[in-house]
């Protein structure tokens, strides 16, 4: 009698089960980025390098990386499949080359903004000026190019796809493959324009990209659950190579990114979803999965997935706009590394070798600044960045060598950044034609990076009904 009493207690009694916001998205990215510092640091202390990692080291750098190239991995056919999709959702032409032009627009208005912050903060801290190191270091690395970036418009084949060939001293041959998503942006957009031209002629290969788009979407799905454990090796890894203790004699300069970086994300970003009537709390509690993802693995493409996710799913921007303006976004709009960053180190630099900059100069690097960014397109990065900034203002490009040995730390913050800015302009632009859905951008967050089923038809529906 006792026993079947036991028996009967024991079974009514729920098992242990964890608290809901312990099984959210964001709690396990905080949780995982916890996990990752301590993981880092204890690399880092035992003796794992860069050039010599240890058994700890090697692990995290390997989880770190896979992790990146699993999300590249979906970027290619997710932009093809998104804008061609997008575009036979539009049906009016018209209507989308109005929201590209006002997704330029904002690009150019919210890097402009970053700009001037960053100049003022590099006359007002003077990041240059006495930092007892050195001037003898060299660059010799990638340099921005106008010319190149008019000409990298162009696709060199139907993918967008670049391959590269090395020989090791032992004479094995290695070959690396890249892809421009500019170029790839072009072919969609082409593509898609062409299967509307077409008409119903094109209406099975329509049908067969949206097959493949819900496939592709699905992948991504899987791969962004297991995101908190490729935030353990990137960030495990970070630590473990570069530690904090790089930051050394360029700590001011440092403070002066990080600084503006903060202005911009926590004071620019939210005056503008405040000034069209949207909450910031749901903004950043939308955008966040994204913004967590970008900081510790410093690659706006390889975020470029989960960004357009959460673009669509949290922030309530319909499928058919944001499958155009996020991967554009990623290729041209970086507050961080094409804003803050160029403006800051340029005065560094000028400020370094004794070079007095007058008015024109600072007008410059604001020209330089909101347009440049897509002068990097394909070979993305604020280092190269940088050197388009100093060329154009005739600066030593030495100075770029004296910031290399910080740039994987300010990298994180910037990376982030620029993120947050490539989800909030879609969500603004949204906003101002009346195509935004607020009920999802309002609505409580689960605390997943974006629902697994499909969102409704009616989303894509209203932005292909709006008129021009």
């Amino acid at each position: 009698m006792v026993s079947n009493q036991s028996t009967s207690s024991t079974a009514g009694r729920p098992g242990l089960q964890l608290p809901r916001w312990a099984g959210s998205f964001g709690f396990q990215i905080i949780a995982a980025l916890i996990v990752g510092l301590g993981l880092g640091l204890l690399a880092k202390y035992t003796g794992s390098t860069k050039a010599n990692p240890n058994g700890l080291g090697a692990t995290l750098q390997t989880i770190g990386s896979s992790y990146v190239s699993l999300l590249q991995t979906a970027v290619v056919p997710l932009i093809f499949t998104a804008v061609v999709s997008s575009i036979s959702n539009l049906r009016e032409v018209s209507n989308a080359a109005r929201l590209a032009w006002n997704t330029l627009l904002w690009f150019a208005i919210t890097s402009l903004v970053a700009v001037l912050i960053g100049i003022g903060l590099g006359v007002l801290l003077q990041p240059g000026a006495n930092t007892g190191i050195s001037g003898d270091a060299e660059y010799d690395g990638k340099q921005g190019d106008w010319w190149a970036f008019l000409i990298g418009l162009f696709p060199k084949n139907f993918l967008g796809l670049g391959a590269s060939s090395t020989v090791t001293d032992s004479g094995a041959v290695t070959t690396s493959v890249s892809f421009n998503v500019l170029q790839i942006l072009v072919i969609a957009i082409a593509v898609g324009v062409a299967a509307l031209k077409v008409g119903k002629q094109a209406e099975p290969f329509l049908a067969l990209n949206a097959s493949a788009l819900a496939v592709i979407q699905k992948v991504l799905w899987w791969i962004i659950r297991i995101a908190p454990l490729g935030t353990v090796g990137l960030i495990g890894n970070a630590v473990a190579v570069y530690g904090w203790d790089t930051i050394g004699s360029l700590g001011k300069f440092t403070v002066a990114i990080y600084i503006g970086l903060a202005l911009v994300l926590f004071g620019v970003y939210p005056a503008l979803v405040r000034s069209h009537g949207l909450s910031v709390k749901q903004y950043f509690s939308g955008a966040w999965p994204a913004i967590q993802l970008a900081f510790v693995s410093r690659s706006s493409i390889g975020t470029l997935p989960l960004t357009q996710r959460v673009t669509e799913r949290n922030l309530g921007v319909p499928r058919g706009y944001a499958s155009f303006a996020v991967p554009l976004g990623a290729t041209t709009k970086m507050d961080g590394c094409a804003a803050i960053y160029p403006a800051v180190a340029a005065i560094f630099v000028a400020q370094f070798f004794g070079i007095q900059l007058d008015f024109s100069q600072y007008l410059l690097i604001a020209l330089v600044s909101v347009l440049g960014s897509a002068a990097t397109a394909g070979t993305t990065g604020a280092v190269v960045m940088l050197t388009l900034t100093l060329s154009t203002l005739g600066l030593p490009l030495a100075g770029v060598g004296l910031l290399l040995a910080i740039d994987p730390i300010l990298d994180m913050g910037r990376t982030a950044v620029n993120v947050a800015g490539q989800a909030l302009v879609p969500t603004i632009v949204a906003k101002r034609q009346g195509i935004l859905d607020e009920t999802l951008y309002n609505a409580p967050r689960t605390g997943e990076a974006f629902r697994e089923e499909e969102a409704p038809a009616a989303v894509d529906r209203e932005l292909a009904d709006s008129k021009a």
